[in-house]
């Protein structure tokens, strides 16, 4: 079995032009080309994880501004099936979103993503912890961007040092850091956050991490802490699924990360 904890679609009638602006804003912002390996769309996520053998995908919306919450969280609440999960979200410069996260426990998701670039927030923030403290105490996984972005230049907002303050405040066992805890920034996640509560996942990370350090991070923090995940359609699951395959770890520890661990969370 596999799950992918970390995808991205749009709506059909914006996905093509959602995608182009993000590539096009990658290359002038920070000279990076980025290429998406599916239409961005529901279908495209469907027939890439039927390519590849994933049984189920979460979806990972993200509001760039307060005003997209609401028909973002309506759209990720009407994929919702067996194959395809999806978390819902928030903007943390919306005033009610107090009201929203309650919402969106009532309506039965899991969690909501948030990404610290994108929405421009410090993960230890003061609006940033009462959110994660909310988002606690309602039984809500968060999932967050962590460390660069490569579409993105610095300041990083959710670096290893700042989600570790944050651990402060908060257990951080329902937070899962995208990217294994800090995206191009693994000896910093080393330093402040292996052996955390925090999960992390493993989107989008074969092309910048040594197999080394991938194996003393999923060794030192747990693999029952990890969780697969690809950054679809910015990367694909045969390719990350291969790298983290070919991880000297041992077959336990691999079903965690490729199912188990996300079976947990999803209730399943």
């Amino acid at each position: 079995m596999l799950i992918d904890f970390h995808t991205h679609i749009f709506p059909d009638k914006i996905a093509a032009p959602a995608l182009h602006t993000l590539v096009t804003d990658a290359l002038r912002n920070t000279g990076n080309t980025v290429t998406p390996h599916t239409d961005g769309t529901l279908g495209g996520l469907k027939r890439a994880m039927k390519s590849a053998g994933v049984d189920i995908s979460v979806v990972l919306p993200i509001a760039t501004k307060p005003s997209q919450t609401d028909s973002i969280n309506s759209f990720a609440q009407s994929i919702r099936g067996e194959e395809v999960e999806s978390f819902a979200t928030l903007h943390p410069e919306q005033d009610d979103w107090r009201e929203v996260l309650t919402d969106i426990a009532e309506r039965g998701f899991i969690g909501v993503k948030l990404h610290p670039e994108y929405q421009q927030f410090y993960v230890d923030s003061k609006r940033a912890l009462e959110i994660l403290a909310c988002a606690e105490r309602l039984g809500l996984y968060v999932t967050l961007h962590t460390g660069n972005d490569i579409g993105i230049l610095p300041p990083v907002h959710c670096t290893p040092q700042r989600l570790r303050n944050a651990l402060e405040y908060v257990s951080g066992e329902r937070i899962i850091a995208a990217h294994l805890g800090a995206f191009c920034d693994w000896d910093n996640v080393e330093k402040y956050l292996v052996g955390t509560p925090v999960y992390f996942d493993t989107a989008f990370i074969c092309d910048f991490i040594s197999p080394d350090q991938y194996k003393r991070i999923i060794r030192d923090h747990g693999a029952d802490k990890i969780l697969f995940g690809t950054d679809s359609p910015w990367d694909t699951a045969e390719k990350e699924y291969s790298f983290l395959n070919s991880l000297d770890i041992d077959d336990e520890e691999k079903d965690k990360i490729f199912y188990a661990n996300a079976l947990k969370i999803l209730k399943r």
